[in-house]
């Protein structure tokens, strides 16, 4: 995959992340969404593709969250999901991607 490619997947990604809802997030949905992202982180990590970038997005989550700032707090764990699927997306196109560059 090219990398302007993987910058567009990432930038949209981080931009339906970051798209505000016109309803106010209940702690419910800052529950599912950071429940979502630490899955995503989870699956990063096992693939040993984590970015840091997505660890202090989550950390950055739960602390909004434990503020009483659920729409802050849902709007970072939505980030923070993004973060993680781009990472996995990066991991699993590389693993196989290196292969181009080799010198035959």
């Amino acid at each position: 995959m090219t990398s302007r490619l993987f910058q567009f997947v990432l930038a949209l990604l981080l931009t339906m992340a970051a798209t505000p809802s016109a309803i106010a997030a209940t702690e419910a949905d800052y529950k599912a969404a950071y429940a979502a992202a630490e899955a995503a982180a989870k699956e990063a990590a096992a693939l040993r593709h984590q970015w840091t970038t997505t660890v202090s997005t989550l950390s950055a989550a739960k602390k909004a969250a434990d503020g009483g700032d659920f729409d802050r707090a849902t709007a970072a764990a939505k980030e923070a999901e993004a973060l993680a699927k781009a990472s996995i997306y990066q991991a699993v196109s590389e693993k196989e991607a290196w292969k181009a560059m080799e010198i035959r």
